[in-house]
């Protein structure tokens, strides 16, 4: 080994920079001046306009409902059961390997009774009684539309807005823009569940809060239900709080050197991060105590509020994320995924979700918390009116389905008690008002405060954004 070409070869510019001590002094400073300009963490600037929602609260519900047997009622469909779905319907659109093959596609009505609610006279089904009293709350998008056909791609698309994996995350878009109103706590957490209706539906990775290319203090933290709320957050045996903190404090030492030489904007953020998981340390035992909620709070999340890891526990643990002002939640719930068997599992999965959800709207509101937090349900995408497999008369199951699905939307910046587009007599196509993904994450980012086309990262030498090149804000759904 030679040192000296070594040394050498080190010398790149950002290296150079800071060396000299140009760099750090340059790094210093603009992470100071950022610092003064959004006093949060946010990017100077932001927010664009005054926000309506100050945070978001995203049930994701991975594997994708039904809409035919959830929302979107076509009781037209009782006298075409069994009937071929029309080409004139179809319009040889792509399917799935699972159907492809199929020599027919047999419509599939569906099993469950329907109702409207409320003044405005949503239809829902009876799978959701508890939705169903707060029907006034929500504003239901019934023309969603997607290109992902298969659920990784899908998902990847919902929560990056790339189906390529690798890109950030709305939740870090929304960190990167706005920053945290909570300096103990991250600005992105997320909360994983699962279903009973189908338990070994899709994975779900890590990568889908993931930072991707933004700095990694933005990424997603994902709350645990067994042990540690959070990994490695507690001290190991034989180390007490005040050898952490000088741990810590000799750890901040050796990484300032660091960043002094090599500019590396990282090293600032494993500094950050360092200290984040210090207060951590404190702030997630209390957040995630839940001891000292009320009965009737636990009464109002439903039977499984009280177990750690259930759909219920996890809309009550976004209520008190939400009062502690982190500004992105995730809760990701799986199982939804009904090639077969269908009546039944669906059921299960709304025995799950149906009264946590709704709770979390009434919880809110109560405590006067979803004026400026914006709450969103659905899936990846669809499901189809024709049948995968064998139809009978009271069992069926259905395909994936990217041309028009459900999605609802309540509190900050949304219009409450409405219905917004309209798919065609088969709910195969949309028929007027049609929602891309692009456009919802723009419509998101808008109840944020934030112009979608303004909040970008340079990468690769392009700048990016969550809407790519598209995406137009929904303004008939805004309040």
């Amino acid at each position: 080994m030679n040192p000296w070409p070594d040394d050498h070869l080190l010398h790149t510019r950002r290296q150079f920079l800071g060396r000299a001590g140009l760099g750090a002094t340059a790094l210093a400073s603009m992470m100071h001046g950022d610092a003064l300009a959004a006093g949060n963490g946010g990017l100077p600037g932001l927010p664009h306009f005054a926000p309506k929602a100050k945070r978001i609260i995203y049930l994701f519900q991975s594997g994708a409902p039904s809409q035919l047997d959830l929302f979107d009622h076509k009781p037209q469909l009782l006298s075409r059961q069994g009937t071929d779905l029309p080409a004139s319907i179809r319009q040889g659109q792509r399917l799935t390997g699972m159907t492809a093959t199929q020599d027919h596609f047999p419509i599939a009505p569906s099993k469950f009774r329907f109702a409207q609610h409320g003044r405005s006279g949503a239809w829902l089904s009876e799978l959701l009684p508890h939705t169903a009293r707060v029907a006034d709350e929500l504003c239901f998008i019934k023309t969603m539309n997607t290109e992902a056909i298969n659920h990784d791609p899908a998902i990847t698309f919902f929560q990056t807005g790339a189906q390529l994996a690798g890109r950030p995350s709305m939740g870090s878009w929304a960190s990167y823009g706005l920053g945290s109103e909570n300096h103990d706590l991250p600005a992105f957490v997320a909360l994983l569940s699962n279903g009973t209706g189908n338990p070994m539906d899709q994975p779900l990775y890590d990568r889908l809060w993931g930072s991707g290319f933004l700095p990694t203090k933005h990424q997603g933290i994902k709350f645990r239900s067994d042990g540690d709320p959070v990994l490695f957050l507690s001290n190991p045996d034989g180390l007490n709080r005040s050898a952490r903190r000088r741990m810590l404090d000799d750890l901040t030492k050796l990484n300032q050197m660091q960043l002094a030489e090599f500019g590396d904007p990282e090293t600032a953020t494993r500094i950050a991060q360092y200290e984040l998981a210090y207060r951590m340390q404190s702030s997630v035992p209390a957040l995630t105590d839940v001891s000292q909620e009320s009965d009737s709070a636990f009464d109002l999340y439903g039977p499984e509020a009280r177990k750690p890891g259930t759909f219920a526990a996890n809309c009550l643990l976004a209520r008190r994320l939400a009062e502690r002002g982190v500004r992105f939640i995730q809760l990701f719930h799986r199982g939804w995924d009904q090639h077969t068997k269908l009546p039944a599992q669906i059921a299960g999965q709304c025995r799950d979700t149906d009264q946590p959800a709704a709770a979390l709207i009434q919880d809110l509101k109560q405590r006067g918390l979803l004026d400026d937090t914006l709450v969103v349900w659905g899936g990846e995408f669809g499901r189809t009116v024709y049948c995968q497999g064998r139809l009978t008369s009271d069992d069926y199951g259905r395909d994936h389905h990217p041309r028009c699905f459900t999605i609802w939307m309540a509190g900050g910046g949304i219009k409450p008690g409405m219905t917004h587009g309209e798919t065609d007599d088969y709910g195969y196509n949309v028929a007027r008002d049609p929602v891309h993904v692009h456009d919802l994450h723009a419509t998101l980012m808008h109840c944020l405060g934030i112009d979608h086309t303004r909040l970008t990262f340079k990468f690769q030498g392009r700048h990016h954004r969550l809407t790519d090149v598209h995406g137009k804000v929904v303004k008939a759904v805004l309040a």
